[in-house]
């Protein structure tokens, strides 16, 4: 029998995570070509055509978690190779709200399906490191959102070329991400091998920690990526390029979550969700009181919250809850990106009035403030189940 290339695997997994990571670069670039300033949306209009990025997210996640244990891993990731190569050639066609809604649902929905495949695969296959091994693994999304900031910004902003050159680079990692998964041989999801029934696993995801978890993952997800997603909005009457600040942060967090091995061991995944909470709030409060080079500062604070957010969530369920399987991992995916589909029109609304951007970023704060109250009763609750254990 064909032996697993986990290694082969794992690079593969992280190309096609790159490819989700530079949709959401790109998209924050193409703000203002369709934008006020170029074909002339409305921020809240694109606030409603850029949503499908993260719905279809969830709608693929919804979906597929449950269809990877009945499907296999291998099927939704060609479903994510279609869905993600179909998307980027519609937004290279797009000329107003509806073809870019069209195509960013289809963009949505690939990179949903690659994180449906992706998560329980990468659980299953590094089943004593699972926390550390998912942000390594997630990496790649603040890595991706790097590569593509940067090829954004030179192809536009420095070259002078057009944005259907600028996305056709999407190409490059598509491919190559399809070529490396090919002919591999790929495990079952960790809940097929220890045998958990799907009668168990639909009853696992009512326990209320698990929705506890979930309710929190509609905060983090939106202090993360409805801030990032509209860098460019929020922040162009402040610093010259937020392309270039949207990089420096997912830089950090890359760095961040490349020692997250570490930092899990010090301080447990409740701990790391606590002092998060905290370091996003302060980040996001001083990004309305700062300009110019003190920017950076900031948004330095603003990624050392935001770095563990999204792999430590999804590694706390995969550690402490992993009867839920596939399907918990997915409806905490699904419920993160569906936060942010709510969350962009919201905050394009409050850019477009009077206020402006530093009324949004005053009103996310909000969020991350609910989270340090609630991620403190998670560590007293966590304390309380160890000892219990222990005891």
């Amino acid at each position: 029998m064909k032996e697993i290339n986990k290694s082969r695997l794992f690079l593969a997994s992280c190309l096609a995570l790159i490819v989700t990571a530079m949709t959401f670069a790109i998209r924050v670039r193409l703000e203002t070509v369709f934008g006020p300033e170029g074909i002339g949306l409305s921020l809240e209009d694109l606030g409603y055509a850029f949503a499908p990025a993260f719905f279809g997210f969830t709608i693929a996640m919804i979906i597929g978690g449950p269809l990877v244990d009945l499907l296999g891993i291998k099927k939704i990731l060609g479903v994510a190779f279609i869905t993600h190569a179909v998307g980027i050639v519609l937004t290279l066609t797009a000329d107003s709200m509806t073809s870019l809604f069209i195509a960013t649902l289809f963009v949505g929905i690939g990179n949903g399906m690659v994180e449906a495949a992706l998560n329980p695969m990468i659980a299953s296959m590094y089943t004593d490191n699972k926390t550390k091994m998912l942000n390594r693994f997630h990496v790649w999304f603040p890595g991706g959102i790097v590569i593509g900031a940067l090829l954004g910004w030179l192809v536009m902003d420095v070259m002078g070329l057009s944005w259907q050159v600028m996305v056709s680079l999407l190409f490059i990692p598509l491919i190559a991400y399809g070529v490396m998964f090919l002919g591999q041989k790929i495990p079952v999801t960790e809940r097929v091998q220890l045998g958990i029934s799907n009668k168990k696993m639909f009853a696992s995801v009512a326990n209320p920690l698990f929705l506890f978890m979930v309710f929190c993952m509609f905060l983090t997800a939106s202090s993360e990526l409805g801030t990032t997603q509209r860098i460019e909005s929020l922040l162009k009457t402040s610093v010259e390029s937020p392309l270039l600040v949207l990089a420096f942060i997912n830089g950090i967090m890359a760095l961040g979550r490349l020692s997250a091995g570490k930092i899990v061991h010090k301080l447990k995944p409740s701990g790391m969700l606590l002092y998060s909470a905290i370091f996003t709030f302060i980040g996001l409060w001083l990004l309305t009181i700062t300009s110019g080079g003190m920017i950076f500062v900031a948004a330095a604070v603003f990624a050392v919250g935001v770095t563990f957010f999204w792999p430590t969530m999804l590694g706390f369920v995969a550690e402490y809850l992993p009867q839920t399987g596939a399907l918990g991992l997915s409806i905490m995916g699904g419920a993160g990106m569906f936060s942010v589909s709510i969350v962009l029109p919201i905050m394009g609304r409050l850019m477009d009035g009077a206020s402006g951007p530093g009324e949004a970023l005053r009103t996310m704060s909000i969020l991350p403030a609910i989270l340090i109250i609630a991620f403190l009763g998670l560590n007293i609750y966590m304390k309380k189940r160890t000892n219990k254990v222990q005891a």
